[in-house]
């Protein structure tokens, strides 16, 4: 993709705020300009335009990546990965779809800086399903909601109710509480100077401005999402789920030329074959959502 040497990058030498004060440097883009950088990128592979796209951005990130706070990680660190995770977005970044960039970038700034979490503790491998990441992200709240924070082992009920709560089995809210209450990452450990009071990596967990649940419940949904996709594509007969893909489901967008070329019919046709093959699929899509009870009957 485009040169990123000579972008600003947080250490902690520098200083977040010195960090902060540099990429508030980069102006804001308006929609028509971010448009017309889009499609440079896009049909061209500018990577100027590329690069105009990534610092405008850059205050976005470091937001996100300020709402990840208490993990016990570098802060640099975690802007560090919130930025890879802007860069993915742009190169990925489709202008025809009709929303912003800063929209289409916070899925990839907030999935980069969580996958860097739970690479860096060692009590959730690489590997373990969602359902257990989010236990990770909530136990401590969970145990708390039920009045069970303080307890080492966890009472047989309160197991049975994080459980059935996050939707993991007993054991693995059991192996997960003693972990976290003693473990891996000492997460026991007390931080802080003297005469700061006394507090314990884990009190660091939960935060307010950042709902990992929330996240992660999201990316189960964009889950359930695309397997609802897919069933959706049966109403489609084999040319509008081709041009349907063709134009709207894949990085590379076709042409209408390519595909009036492609099928012998005029570049309106295929649009019209693209339009209608989107409402069938978008009243599929709705059906579907009814049937889970995603949305009201």
């Amino acid at each position: 993709m485009a040169n990123y040497a000579n972008l600003p990058a947080p250490s902690p030498e520098q200083g977040l705020n010195r960090y902060m004060q540099e990429i508030r440097k980069f102006p804001l883009l308006e929609p028509e300009e971010e448009y017309m950088l889009a499609k440079r990128w896009v049909d061209h592979e500018d990577t100027d335009a590329a690069h105009k796209m990534v610092t405008s951005h850059l205050r976005l990130a470091a937001k996100i990546a300020m709402g990840y706070r208490g993990y016990g990680l570098p802060q640099a660190e975690v802007v560090s990965e919130a930025n890879v995770g802007l860069m993915q977005a742009v190169k990925r970044f489709d202008p025809e779809k009709g929303f912003r960039l800063a929209t289409y970038a916070m899925w990839w700034i907030r999935a980069s800086i969580q996958e860097y979490i739970l690479r860096s503790w060692s009590l959730v491998k690489l590997g373990t399903t969602s359902a257990q990441k989010k236990l990770f992200f909530n136990l401590r709240k969970a145990k708390n909601r039920i009045g069970a924070l303080e307890e080492g082992d966890l009472r047989p009920e309160n197991v049975a109710r994080i459980a059935n709560d996050l939707g993991v089995t007993e054991d693995e809210v059991i192996s997960m509480n003693r972990r976290m209450s003693g473990g891996d990452a000492s997460l026991n450990a007390t931080v802080g100077s003297e005469g700061e009071g006394t507090m314990q990596w884990q009190d660091w967990l939960e935060d307010e401005d950042a709902d990992q649940a929330s996240d992660f419940e999201a990316r189960d949904e964009l889950d359930t999402r695309r397997e609802m996709l897919a069933a959706a594509m049966d109403v489609l007969n084999d040319r509008e789920k081709d041009i349907l893909v063709q134009r709207r489901l894949q990085d590379e967008v076709v042409t209408l030329e390519d595909l009036s070329s492609q099928y012998d019919v005029s570049r309106e046709r295929i649009r019209q074959i693209e339009v209608r093959a989107f409402e069938k699929l978008q009243k599929r899509m709705v059906e579907l959502a009814r049937e889970k009870g995603m949305v009201p009957a």
